[in-house]
């Protein structure tokens, strides 16, 4: 006897509830227009799903033409950097808890770099990312010391047709044609999810909830909106507090002390300039 249609729809929606992710359904397979259409877009990282199987990396590497880091296995760390990313130590409530975190440009509403380029090689793109063009970089490192994240760094020697700063793309040549970024797209947990800033930002305000419904009760959003950079594009949830994962607490884009170093220098200036004036007129 045939089996009964709903039923057998039913079946299928249940499998595809246990199932991790949304299969072709899901934003990080999907074709996009997000370029063409001025969207903002983002990444939601979410290390609780994460299991460390470094398969963004190698995408990213791949895909950009990163050179390898080098292939010295030391036989006592899961990884060839000798380090699991975020390990809690013994005298936490959860000392096994292992915590991967892929960490990437975050793509600041105000960037710092940005702000700080001499040259206008660091540019916002039309889904808000933040690019250096290599072929306007000079190599300056102003970006490197005005980054509160530390993701910007320079290259040993510049590329024949670069300068030398470089960091996450967001894979912008990809989302020009359409595809979702190289280490999105190969995540096999969707630990990484690519989309419209707005609906991940929904979506990870739900996944906390249900986190915390589920016992996790130091589970937070790590997007500071309400510091100097305004919210960032590539967006986390923790476990606990951000230093733990290498994270600062409050993030500042350094042009905010501009006013109070120009005012200092400026006191200072007038200062010398009496402390010069009154040794003329004590000692003329």
């Amino acid at each position: 006897m045939a089996e009964d249609f709903h039923a057998v729809t039913a079946r299928r929606a249940k499998r595809r509830e246990t199932m991790i992710g949304e299969g072709t359904q899901s934003t990080n397979q999907r074709r996009h227009n997000y370029v063409q259409e001025n969207v903002e877009v983002g990444f939601f990282t979410d290390p609780t799903v994460c299991i460390g199987c470094k398969a963004c990396e190698v995408a990213c590497k791949e895909w950009n033409e990163v050179p390898d880091d080098g292939f010295t296995w030391i036989g006592n760390s899961y990884d060839n950097t000798g380090r699991l990313g975020g390990l809690s130590d013994a005298q936490s409530e959860d000392p096994f808890r292992w915590i991967f975190l892929s960490d990437v440009c975050k793509h600041c509403e105000k960037a710092g770099c940005l702000e700080a380029c001499p040259t206008g090689s660091i540019v916002r793109t039309e889904v808000g990312s933040v690019l250096v063009q290599n072929d306007v970089c000079n190599g300056c490192g102003y970006c490197v010391v005005s980054c509160p994240f530390g993701v910007i760094d320079r290259r040993p020697q510049p590329l024949p047709d670069a300068g030398g700063a470089f960091k996450c793309t967001f894979c912008y040549d990809r989302q020009k044609s359409g595809l979702v970024p190289a280490c999105a797209k190969v995540c096999p947990t969707e630990s990484i999810v690519f989309g419209r800033l707005d609906d991940l930002r929904a979506r990870a305000s739900q996944r906390v909830e249900q986190l915390k419904q589920s016992g996790y009760e130091d589970a937070q959003l790590y997007d500071p909106q309400e510091t100097s950079v305004r919210g960032i594009h590539a967006f986390f949830l923790i476990l606990g507090e951000p230093e733990a994962y290498g994270l600062p607490p409050k993030p500042q884009v350094p042009t905010i002390y501009l006013k109070s170093a120009w005012t200092s220098a400026l006191l200072t200036s007038i200062a010398a300039l009496i402390a010069v004036l009154g040794a003329f007129l004590f000692f003329g």
